[in-house]
């Protein structure tokens, strides 16, 4: 991805982006259609994907199709192959939902299907994930993906979580996680935003997430298995969808 491309997609607001996405899109996967990777999500083929990436772009990672990147590609496989979440009813909580996702689970007739977020236009409710306007006990599924390492008070964010989830429901809440750093890293007086997106990987996350997220989850209250899918997976599938080897999905229960 040139300078100047990310230099214009930088100054467009995201809204825009999610709306201008949806008349780019189907001309990019028609062009970019062939038969080396395969998108989960929609089942379409291409003879590459998009590279994506704020400070070191990452090759061939982004769906041209559904716009999903690696995370999305295996949380999609997770709750098709290890859930019931296509097949049971769920109320279920989304946080910033993913255009891969967002009119896919509209759809389906087992979800009733609730969108939360402070600037998303695909949002139903405009809410701080700090003080949620719902009710304890609400939801039996809510998926809070790449959400947390932007909120400063994340301990407060997962009480939340915690408080609007039923119990014996059951979540995913996904994060950018370095795993060979055994600890969280933050700090605050890091301001100047090339050196924040440098550091954190963006320049709005405040964290970086090691291997203690999971026991801070926790800590929080919920039960947590740490679920490596693409060790489940053969290589060759692992290539097809093009996932990331080894990532975490952290799937949590009340």
């Amino acid at each position: 991805m040139s300078d100047v491309f990310k230099f214009f997609l930088n100054l467009i607001p995201r809204p825009w982006l999610i709306k201008l996405s949806y008349w780019v899109r189907p001309l990019v996967a028609f062009f970019m259609r062939g038969n080396t990777y395969t998108d989960p999500i929609d089942g379409r083929s291409f003879r590459r994907f998009l590279p994506y990436g704020y400070e070191s772009p990452r090759e061939n990672v982004l769906s041209p199709s559904t716009l999903s990147l690696e995370r999305h590609r295996l949380l999609w496989l997770f709750l098709k192959n290890k859930t019931d979440f296509f097949t049971k009813k769920h109320h279920l909580l989304h946080f910033a939902p993913e255009q891969a996702f967002y009119k896919r689970f509209k759809q389906l007739e087992n979800i009733e299907y609730t969108t939360t977020d402070l600037n998303s236009p695909l949002a139903d409710v405009k809410a701080d994930i700090c003080n949620l306007p719902f009710a304890d006990s609400s939801y039996d599924v809510i998926l809070c993906n790449h959400v947390l390492e932007h909120i400063p008070n994340d301990t407060k964010a997962m009480q939340e979580l915690h408080r609007v989830m039923k119990p014996g429901g059951w979540g995913v809440f996904q994060i950018p996680q370095d795993l060979n750093r055994e600890t969280t890293f933050e700090d605050d007086s890091i301001t100047d935003r090339k050196e924040r997106a440098k550091i954190f990987g963006q320049y709005d996350h405040v964290r970086v997430y090691g291997r203690d997220y999971f026991d801070k989850l926790r800590s929080i209250g919920f039960h947590v298995k740490e679920v490596d899918l693409t060790a489940q997976l053969s290589e060759s599938d692992v290539e097809k969808y093009r996932l990331a080897k080894g990532e975490i999905i952290p799937v949590v229960f009340k």
